[in-house]
């Protein structure tokens, strides 16, 4: 499957440090976030990875370039209008040729993807989403998502709470390349409140419950969980054994 990093939003909770800086360039222990999600995904054997950029996606582009420095081939897909997580997908059509993992650019899930992929490819969802209980609130988000028995996201919800809603979205999704049919070219179309709904209505979005902890660059303070985090070297041991 194709690994799919979405790099392009504004980062506005980042203000006013995001006016000259890309969310995913966001610096921690003097490494751009994004230099930490590309070199677990190439330690998990992956070789190649589309990026999605807009906001300031020149600089991810500088920086990185075809990812030589990376070991992990990088190509782009660039937005020139801000499209929604939908849409940037939609624009990126013609690269995407496979059935697919979209990884939000600002959040880090230490997770076996050949064991999310293997659980995708057994099931007859057109998407699944990785999910994270968490009671103990480590994580400061909210609960937004419900699953049936059988394992199906039954309701996903970010605006309210509800003592359904038990599980914490964690950043990574995976679909069928068809789910790009769903999307109408040059529109502003949002995965989570567009193409999320209309699955959950057809029962065609499931879950992948993990254990493991996400971490998020969206607000200084987790900013500061996830140095934390790096510097006690939890990092070095997260791979699957």
């Amino acid at each position: 499957m194709q690994f799919i990093i979405l790099a392009g939003g504004l980062g506005t909770r980042l203000l006013p440090r995001t006016l000259t800086v890309p969310k995913p360039m966001v610096p921690l222990l003097g490494k751009p976030y994004l230099s930490y999600q590309l070199d677990y995904l190439r330690r998990q054997g992956v070789q190649e990875v589309l990026l999605l950029v807009g906001h300031l996606g020149e600089q991810i582009i500088r920086y990185f370039g075809g990812g030589e420095s990376t070991g992990i081939r990088v190509d782009y897909s660039r937005e020139e209008t801000l499209l929604g997580t939908g849409g940037a997908l939609k624009r990126a059509e013609a690269k995407i040729k496979d059935d697919f993992f979209v990884i939000y650019g600002d959040s880090f899930l230490p997770i076996d993807y050949a064991d999310f992929e293997a659980e995708f490819r057994e099931s007859r969802a057109e998407g699944m989403i990785a999910v994270y209980r968490d009671p103990a609130g480590l994580t400061t988000v909210k609960g937004n998502v419900a699953l049936s028995a059988q394992g199906l996201v039954i309701r996903y919800e970010k605006r309210v709470s509800s003592p359904d809603l038990i599980c914490v979205e964690a950043g990574v999704l995976a679909f069928r390349q068809k789910v790009l049919q769903r999307i109408l070219p040059g529109k502003v179309v949002s995965l989570e409140n567009d193409i999320y709904q209309e699955l959950i209505k057809e029962g065609k979005l499931a879950g992948y419950v993990t254990r493991e902890r996400f971490f998020d660059i969206g607000t200084e303070s987790r900013i500061r969980d996830m140095e934390a985090w790096l510097k006690n070297d939890h990092l070095k041991n997260a791979l699957p054994h």
